[in-house]
């Protein structure tokens, strides 16, 4: 059971598409993180009704969720024709404000937690060939005409200006997307680096330093690590897919006590 204190725990890339990932989110005690907070760093799933689902389950066990939506979010494959990925990020947003999930900057006494929406600009690389064909994103985003990735970190990039730290002591900071890609382990091989120009942007970076942060959670590439780089303290603590319990805790990890 919890003490008086308020633990801070991180997760990202759910994926609760998968069966038995779903099945740990609803397995989570309804006791034992009344009084906690939950960074949920993006990629729950593209379907909307079983994002509400786990938004839900998450809200129901925690005293506040902080989520920020990831690409997975984003896709619109199957959908109507006419319909967009910013379209689809505004229903990502009513579902989750109808789930009790906050995607707002949040003030604990005077501890600072904001999420920083983006997406990849290919500031770590321009894509291959291979990659356009194999990245599921350029298939499965529908963007506004003209539009191309440069355009949507850039459109994300803006709604994060609005961000405040008056009041704050301390700001923590996270994001779905990489905000720097020497955040990758050095044992990541030449093969698996086709995927840095899809991975985040350094557009995320400047703004975490703006802002003051000390420690910043991410998501997306699926490998766990904390680390400090040039003052700041790096998380991510992914959920992942089926067999990748290698590379993914699949639990929830405290990051801080307040």
């Amino acid at each position: 059971m919890n003490d008086c204190r308020t633990r801070i725990f991180a997760l990202s890339d759910v994926h609760v598409d998968y069966e038995v990932n779903a099945r740990w989110v609803q397995s989570l005690s309804r006791e034992d993180y009344r009084h906690d907070l939950l960074i949920l760093a993006g990629d729950i799933t593209h379907r909307l009704p079983e994002l509400a689902s786990c938004l839900s389950a998450f809200a129901e066990r925690f005293a506040k969720v902080l989520f920020v939506p990831g690409n997975h979010e984003l896709w619109v494959a199957g959908d109507r024709s006419e319909r967009t990925s910013l379209q689809k990020y505004a229903d990502v947003v009513a579902v989750a404000e109808q789930s009790g999930v906050c995607m707002r900057p949040y003030l604990h006494g005077n501890v600072l937690i904001a999420p920083l929406l983006g997406w990849y600009d290919y500031s770590f690389g321009q894509p291959s060939d291979e990659l356009r064909h194999l990245w599921t994103d350029f298939h499965a985003c529908r963007w506004p005409a003209g539009f191309q990735p440069e355009d949507v970190a850039a459109h994300f990039t803006r709604l994060n200006n609005t961000l405040s730290v008056q009041g704050a002591a301390r700001v923590i900071t996270f994001s779905h997307f990489l905000p720097r890609i020497d955040l990758l382990p050095s044992y990541v091989s030449s093969s698996h680096r086709v995927l840095d120009p899809v991975l985040g942007s350094s557009r995320l970076e400047r703004q975490l330093r703006a802002l003051g942060s000390s420690m910043h959670v991410y998501g997306h590439s699926h490998i766990n690590r904390r680390i400090e780089l040039d003052g700041v303290t790096y998380i991510n603590n992914a959920f992942g897919y089926p067999g990748e319990e290698r590379i993914a805790a699949r639990g929830l990890l405290c990051i801080d006590e307040l």
